[in-house]
């Protein structure tokens, strides 16, 4: 953020008032405020559970709403078949969240997973997997799908369309409203142009990507399901794909938008001179200053209307299908996450056209910095306002902070905040450093330089073979024009005249009369001579026109120090901000710290992710004959203070079950000091060993060591991490 104002006592007490409240904001809400993910908080029969006879259902309960349909519940017996009737039953009521799936009658006795999977009220998948069993545990069960929904590479691809979608939308809006409000005369700098461009382009095309990836995304995680129309038609049933098609509508007048801010907008605020009315017969005619200055007034009106609603709209397809639509007061929180998200817009994305401005445009004036100050302050209000109540909203606790992930993940945002608050306040010192002075300084510098330029094109239109009076003559017009805007005009033409003329001192009487003639080849005179320049000639002035002025642009920047170094604290500004976007995006598909202590709560203080089946896959090799293989280690239910099953399967690379001497398992965990506890599994046929009774005391992070000896001198130890709940 770069700020201005007076040196006055009050303002800058009121300033750091707002930063410190900012901070606070910041440390509990995110730029993209998140909500409640959907999370299994019961299940009947319990997970882990031994019943003596078969349910007639299997019911889960949830946090929140969720979207299921007749496959998101699967119940697969010991040997992987499903068994369940593939009909989904709605068992809600009131506030409580249930959803099940009938079991036939007469299902055997042994172990039966059952595998689920839904799409929470903030568009984002759940799933999990857990076991139950009939009688006694069978020796064998289904395989616990290992990849979460929403994971493996759709899921990676998805949440990089997310964090360019948000990029997108900042380039876009806080470009435009930067453009109307703070500096008209950006709509004729190329760089801007090119900025708020393609921030619109970006926005669109990930839109359309995540469109046709929410299929696999919510499915099945292939990545092929991109083309299935039968999935993007039940896409567009649901909130998030309507959200999605409403954003590409509103991107469509996004376009006009940015048509007319470049186009009769941009041709509004052309300097004097440089455009004008043109009547039927191709004249050109004067402008009356007051109609002009009414048409600008009117455009900057139009636009910044439809701006603001074009904008809201974008936002407001965030906060219907994702986070503020769920949990608690949505009604309130919808709007505060338009709010936000707008605020974001307005400070990042301004601050990112300041830049390019600075880098890549003519020098800006003082009054265009000061504009953007106060849109900037006046953005960090509310971005202040908006994070308290998603503070009360989404962490309830202090000790969450720490606590949780989501709570971990603020506290970087925060300290990211923090830098990048004190850049701001670096920036804040060099735009106090400029004056109105400046401008007509950097106009005089500019004539001056012209002029001085109007040497080397001259010395480059010797090289390049085109008569030294006709450049020379180009670049004192050119350095007169230049001159008429910050100095005397009679003094750059002299100046200008006399430098061109200075750049050939002692000029050959020969090559004056015939400039284009090599001596050393005669003329041929049938032939007419030609008036069309070499282009090989031609191309070769250009380039070094085109270097010229591209040295003159870079001298001009660097000759004013105040805003070169305005133009280094916003660029560090403008990358802390990039990280700043990165790690929002993380932190808005994370579970927040409320829901995680509700979910913890509801399951006697044991987390979801810990409270499942552990499924381990440990490949290993003795150094001996045949002594490479792969060991899958089940530990079920993978609760503390329960009497775990322990079952260990080896395989030789081609998959097939292997047998050895002798297998070893124990359990540690050094945060306690406790172990390595040692488990005996007993050998229950070819590559299978088994124990029952598992005990492990506290939840936690558990070392499992494995040992497998393949001979008498061939052995290895295979050390793995395992979370118990």
């Amino acid at each position: 953020m770069v700020t201005t104002g007076p040196p006055a006592r009050r303002s800058a007490v009121l300033r750091m008032l707002v930063v410190a409240v900012a901070l606070a904001g910041a440390l509990f809400g995110g730029a993209v405020p998140a909500s409640a993910h959907a999370a299994l908080t019961g299940s009947t029969p319990a997970q882990g559970s031994v019943v003596d006879r078969a349910p007639e259902q299997v019911a889960l309960t949830f946090s929140e709403g969720v979207a299921m349909g007749d496959d998101s519940i699967r119940v697969l017996d010991p040997h992987g078949k499903r068994v369940d009737r593939g009909k989904l039953r709605n068992l809600c009521s009131g506030a409580t969240v249930k959803y099940g799936t009938g079991l036939p009658p007469g299902l055997g006795n042994g172990t039966y997973t059952v595998a689920w999977q839904a799409v929470s009220a903030d568009s984002h998948p759940v799933s999990g997997a857990f076991t139950f069993s009939v009688g006694a545990p069978s020796k064998s069960s289904a395989a616990v799908p290992q990849q979460e929904a929403g994971g493996g590479l759709v899921g990676a691809l998805y949440g990089i369309a997310r964090c360019l979608a948000y990029a997108g939308f900042v380039l876009m809006a806080g470009g435009a409203a930067f453009v109307v409000a703070c500096r008209p005369a950006a709509a004729l700098v190329r760089s801007v142009q090119r900025l708020v461009v393609q921030g619109w382009a970006l926005l669109t095309g990930t839109t359309v990507a995540m469109l046709l990836l929410r299929t696999p995304y919510t499915g099945s995680g292939d990545l092929a399901d991109v083309f299935d129309l039968g999935g993007l038609q039940q896409v567009l049933l649901t909130k998030p794909g309507a959200a999605l098609v409403s954003r590409l509508l509103l991107l469509a007048a996004a376009a006009l938008f940015v048509a007319v801010l470049f186009g009769a907008f941009a041709r509004a605020h052309e300097p004097a001179g440089a455009g004008g009315t043109t009547d039927a017969e191709g004249e050109t005619g004067a402008v009356d200053p007051a109609e002009e200055a009414r048409r600008r007034k009117d455009l900057t009106f139009g636009l910044g209307i439809g701006g603001v609603i074009v904008a809201t709209g974008l936002a407001a397809t965030w906060a219907m299908a994702e986070h503020a639509s769920t949990g608690l007061q949505p009604a309130v929180a919808m709007p505060v996450d338009v709010l936000h998200l707008l605020a974001v817009a307005a400070w990042l994305g301004g601050l990112a056209t300041l830049l390019v401005s600075l880098y890549w445009g003519p020098p800006v004036e003082r009054t265009a910095v000061r504009r953007f100050s106060r849109i900037a302050f006046g953005s960090v209000v509310v971005l202040a306002a908006t994070g308290v109540y998603q503070s009360w909203r989404q962490v309830g606790t202090w000790s969450a902070l720490t606590g949780t992930a989501y709570g971990r993940l603020l506290l970087l945002k925060v300290g990211l905040v923090a830098v990048l608050v004190g850049i701001a306040w670096v920036s804040r010192r060099w735009t106090a450093r400029l004056g109105e002075a400046r401008a007509a300084e950097a106009g005089g510098t500019a004539a001056a330089t012209d002029a001085a330029d109007a040497a080397d094109v001259a010395d480059a239109a010797q090289e390049a073979g085109e008569p030294v009076e006709r450049q020379s003559a180009k670049a004192a017009g050119k350095a007169t024009g230049k001159a008429a805007a910050g100095a005397p005009a009679a003094s750059s033409i002299a100046t200008a005249t006399a430098t061109a003329t200075a750049a050939s001192p002692d000029p050959d009487p020969a090559s004056e009369e015939t400039p284009d003639t090599d001596p050393e080849v005669a003329p041929d005179p049938d032939t007419e001579p030609s008036t069309d320049p070499d282009p090989t000639r031609a191309a070769q002035l250009a380039r070094q026109q085109a270097a010229l002025r591209s040295a003159r642009t870079k001298r001009l920047r660097d000759a004013d120090p105040e805003r070169l170094g305005l133009r280094r604290s916003v660029l560090a500004e403008a990358s802390v901000a990039v990280v700043l976007l990165v790690v929002t995006t993380v932190l808005t598909a994370t579970e927040p710290a409320r829901t995680e202590a509700a979910v913890q709560a509801a399951s006697g203080g044991q987390s979801t992710a810990s409270n499942q089946p552990q499924v381990l896959t440990v490949p290993f090799d003795t150094g001996g004959p045949h002594g490479k293989g792969t060991a899958r280690v089940d530990l079920d239910p993978g609760r503390s203070g329960n009497a775990n099953e322990l079952r260990l399967r080896l395989s030789d690379p081609s998959g097939k079950a292997m047998d050895v001497p002798e297998v070893k398992v124990s359990f540690t965990q050094k945060a306690k000091k406790l172990g390595p506890l040692p488990v005996v599994p007993r050998h229950t046929g070819t590559g299978h060993w088994r124990a029952s009774g598992v005990q492990l005391p506290v939840p936690g992070q558990w070392q499992l060591s494995l040992l497998v000896r393949t001979s008498d001198i061939d052995q290895v130890t295979e050390i793995r991490n395992v979370k118990i709940g």
